[in-house]
């Protein structure tokens, strides 16, 4: 499982010019599911995401977490996250879940996520061709993978 997770000030996804979720203040996270992953990783990584420390305390600083603040988060399923480019320069995504594993577990992961926030996650729609705009805020960005859990 990879992650991009941006601190925004605010996000939305769109689907054929219809807002399918939107926040401000939260974060914004492209999620790609791999054929390998389990619950446990998916818990894993929620848990990281709740409490990643990277919204500014009154003395600017990097020490509260979304639920410190409140904050929100717009969560985006994103195969190309699993992008190969080694053979040449049209990408694979052999590596990415096939949908009837990644999109369950899609759902599964914003539940989780719902249930540790107690509120509702803004989403986009698996598999559509989504529109996302964001204002990343810092910027910062901090990208995760569930095969290397030791560096984070």
């Amino acid at each position: 499982m990879r992650a991009v997770i941006q601190r925004v000030s605010r996000a939305n996804c769109s689907v054929d010019n219809k807002i399918t979720g939107q926040i401000e203040n939260g974060l914004l996270i492209l999620i790609g599911i791999e054929q390998e992953d389990t619950i446990e990783d998916m818990k894993w990584m929620a848990q990281k995401f709740v409490n990643l420390r990277i919204f500014n305390d009154e003395n600017g600083l990097m020490n509260k977490s979304i639920q410190d603040i409140a904050g929100n988060i717009l969560f985006i399923s994103q195969f190309t996250l699993f992008a190969q480019t080694k053979k040449g320069n049209r990408p694979s995504f052999i590596r990415a879940a096939k949908p009837e594993k990644a999109q369950p577990m899609y759902i599964e992961m914003a539940d989780y996520l719902s249930t540790l926030l107690d509120k509702k996650i803004q989403l986009g729609i698996f598999g559509a061709d989504m529109k996302i705009d964001l204002l990343n805020d810092g910027p910062v960005t901090i990208i995760m993978n569930t095969q290397d859990k030791e560096n984070f």
